[in-house]
């Protein structure tokens, strides 16, 4: 592997937020799936959670958006789920709170939750939303903030919005690059781990030419 690129994946795991995720519940299309996950790189989350369970959906074939990732899916761990229960059991395992977007009479507004703390945000279905058996493991609910007539964004870019509010707190907080408060141990796994990826992609690709 060339220098440059070890001290790439060097400088990703620095910035890897082990205490930030992203839940999608019954996303169907795998562009937005697929924009999720570019975004979810972008700020530095290393995994997320797509759940599946809706009947229409049991037997769906996650292809992950491919071009819309653009390589980002190697370097994100996708938990495919298809009960409510055991995917929230996994996520709270690593992530203190759950908050579920969602109009409800007491939603907060995006800005006023703090991000900068152990968090698993939770997008749900393009046209339904979030299940009401989803919804019950929140914490609390949020908007994001509008002013146009239309009153919902594309799951992707309300993705986009709420994730790029999560990275300024942090970067306010401190928690990437040195300030990262993931223990040594766990950046020292996650460093292996890449490096293996990106050793098995260099070797799949010399042995396609």
């Amino acid at each position: 592997m060339e220098p440059s690129r070890e001290q790439k994946i060097r400088n990703l795991v620095q910035n890897r937020q082990f205490d930030l995720t992203v839940i999608l519940e019954n996303v169907d299309d795998p562009h937005n799936i697929g924009a999720v996950l570019r975004s979810c790189d972008s700020v530095g989350i290393r995994e997320i959670f797509v759940l599946y369970t809706k009947p229409g959906l049991q037997n769906h074939k996650l292809e992950l958006g491919k071009r819309s990732s653009a390589g980002s899916r190697k370097w994100i761990d996708v938990y495919l789920y298809r009960e409510v229960e055991a995917c929230m059991e996994h996520v709270r395992r690593n992530y203190a709170q759950i908050y579920a977007t969602h109009l409800a009479h007491n939603a907060k507004s995006l800005y006023e939750l703090d991000l900068a703390q152990s968090v698993a945000l939770l997008f749900g279905n393009e046209a339904e939303g979030i299940s009401e058996l989803a919804l019950s493991h929140a914490d609390g609910n949020f908007i994001i903030p509008q002013v146009g007539m239309a009153q919902s964004l594309n799951v992707s870019v309300a993705c986009a919005v709420s994730l790029y509010e999560a990275y300024r707190q942090r970067m306010v907080a401190g928690k990437y690059e040195a300030g990262n408060p993931a223990s040594p141990e766990q950046q020292s796994l996650l460093l292996e781990e890449y490096i293996r990826r990106q050793e098995d992609a260099d070797e799949a690709w010399k042995m396609a030419k």
